[in-house]
């Protein structure tokens, strides 16, 4: 329940930010996506001198509400870090690079059983986390992935191989290593979603058979 609630608190922010963003741009006031930018939202409601006294009120209850969904999310996330860091089995996961407190009390309480899995692969697939794959000439070629598996937990799990190739693209990747050669030949969101599907597959190896996560030597990963 509590990641379908931070889902809602999500979507809802997402849809305040958007319809205050649309009614600035009526007055000629043009503000960019993303969370990062709501406090250009609040300075430009103070001085804007073109904005009606209306819809300056119904703009900063649109604010208001956008803050308020904020601080609910954050509490409800606060809960969630506290959950991951008492239990076992979240507490392993997050050792996997990508996976963090949100990520991991979701894989615990989302998916079934790893018993329920033969093997990684099968818990990628899952998740929708693996390619089509088709037949042309006798040959096999993999397209993109499904996504026919759990929407909330793919999601997350995008997100957090997107933040590993964000930080690897800044700082660099160990010489050698397998992030390293798929960032000098592919695009960065096909890099993130083949990560999520490594990151899958090592979650169910923790979860089936124990352990903490443990990166490879230089040159194998």
């Amino acid at each position: 329940m509590a990641f379908k609630v931070r889902d809602l608190l999500v979507r809802q922010r997402t849809q305040a930010i958007n319809a205050l963003r649309g009614h600035l741009a009526e007055y000629g006031s043009i503000v960019a996506q993303g969370v990062r930018h709501i406090p250009r939202l609040a300075e430009l409601l103070a001085p804007y001198p073109d904005l009606p006294d209306l819809a300056r009120s119904l703009c900063q209850n649109l604010l208001t509400h956008v803050k308020s969904l904020s601080e609910q999310r954050a509490e409800l996330e606060e809960g969630l870090r506290v959950r991951a860091r008492q239990d076992e089995v979240a507490s392993r996961l997050m050792t996997i690079p990508g996976i963090g407190a949100i990520c991991a009390t979701a894989t615990e309480a989302l998916a079934p059983s790893a018993e329920a899995f033969s093997k990684g692969r099968d818990f990628a697939a899952w998740v929708g986390l693996t390619p089509k794959q088709t037949s042309s000439g006798g040959k096999d070629r993999l397209g993109k992935i499904s996504r026919m598996g759990r929407q909330d937990l793919r999601r997350l799990l995008v997100l957090g191989a997107t933040a590993v190739v964000r930080w690897a693209r800044r700082y660099g990747s160990p010489a050698g290593s397998r992030l390293a050669r798929m960032l000098s030949k592919k695009p960065p969101k096909l890099i993130a979603v083949a990560l999520a599907n490594k990151m899958a597959r090592i979650a169910w190896a923790l979860m089936i058979r124990g352990g903490a996560y443990q990166a490879p030597a230089s040159g194998a990963a």
